[in-house]
């Protein structure tokens, strides 16, 4: 990726319930009876987003009380460089294209309007802002307060892990998951899966 370029993964986890797919004609006496086993049974629902953002050098410097309406231009000239953009783009699909021959993942590319969203259907931005994963989307309240953060009637708590101090020296990439462990098989987890897949409870995790 070009210089000043920020690569934000961003997993979602919802509880839903199981919604069993019998209308099929082709499924076996087993398939048939293992849907309705997990019927309605909650679950975590996983939803991943990989954003790739450019940015300049003067987006590096900036700090938190950084304010936009001071200025003429919200879009640096740097980003308004067809050039640049086209070089940016390049070195999207070039990384698009490396991830999915590894043949473990598959990332596909969102169109403008999944992202922005439609006059009928909500785009990812306007479905995080309200914390919403269908298709109906309420304009909400948002409360930004010291103490509490709040949209509609969804309270929010907020972790950050940003110090070096707070981490631990060495980090494995996986572990042995003993529940689902045996003598002759190992079930292995990634280090982030207790914030990721082991947190029982609605929450997003940003890396």
């Amino acid at each position: 990726m070009p210089n000043y370029s920020i690569i934000h993964k961003q997993d979602i986890f919802i509880t839903e319930k199981y919604r069993p797919d019998t209308g099929k004609d082709d499924l076996s006496f087993l398939s048939r009876s293992f849907e309705r086993h997990f019927n309605e049974r909650p679950y975590l629902n996983h939803t991943c987003y990989l954003f790739l953002t450019k940015t300049t050098k003067e987006r590096s410097r900036q700090q938190s009380n950084w304010n936009t309406l001071c200025r003429k231009f919200l879009v640096p000239k740097e980003i308004q460089d067809k050039e640049t953009m086209e070089r940016f783009m390049e070195s999207v699909g070039q990384f698009e294209s490396i991830v999915n021959d590894g043949g473990l993942v598959r990332l596909e590319r969102l169109a403008t309007e999944e992202i922005t969203g439609t006059e009928n259907e909500p785009g990812i931005i306007e479905r995080y802002l309200t914390l919403s994963t269908d298709g109906s989307v309420m304009l909400q309240d948002m409360q930004l307060n010291p103490d509490e953060m709040r949209i509609g009637d969804k309270r929010l708590c907020l972790h950050t892990l940003s110090d070096l101090d707070d981490l631990p020296g060495k980090v494995r990439t996986d572990g042995r998951y003993e529940r689902l462990s045996t003598d002759r098989s190992d079930c292995r987890l990634s280090y982030a899966s207790p914030v990721g897949i082991m947190l029982p409870c609605d929450h997003i995790y940003n890396q």
